[in-house]
């Protein structure tokens, strides 16, 4: 059996945060975001898109930005929302949430930009 790696990661320490699954991945390419929202557009689930500052990532709520994208089916329109989010407040996080109605739940939640973290 391989090793298990330790993550070192703090609260005091912003960098070293980390943030559901894929945070322990390398940084998504455009290509494996796009594949992202086509999972989330294929399971009928509402895409939404939230930020914060990289300090309050933990113990707040997340901003939304703009509403969440009922019926949205358009990976393109979802991808150039989640960009402009990341333009308007380059120094926060960015999320991408894919809403289940059925489960009424989130289906999906990741962190797709990283804002600084100073």
């Amino acid at each position: 059996m391989s090793e298990v790696q330790d993550y070192k990661s703090s609260l005091n320490d912003t960098a070293s945060r980390k943030f559901e699954t894929f945070s322990y991945l390398p940084e998504m390419t455009a290509e494996e975001m796009r594949q992202q929202v086509e999972y989330i557009v294929s399971k009928g689930w509402n895409p939404a898109i939230e930020h914060t500052e990289p300090e309050n990532a933990f113990g707040h709520y997340w901003y939304m930005w703009k509403l969440p994208m009922f019926g949205e089916t358009d990976v393109d329109h979802i991808l150039s929302e989640a960009e402009a989010c990341h333009k308007a407040h380059p120094g926060n996080h960015v999320r991408l949430v894919g809403y289940d109605n059925f489960a009424q739940s989130q289906g999906a939640a990741m962190v797709i930009y990283r804002g600084n973290m100073g």
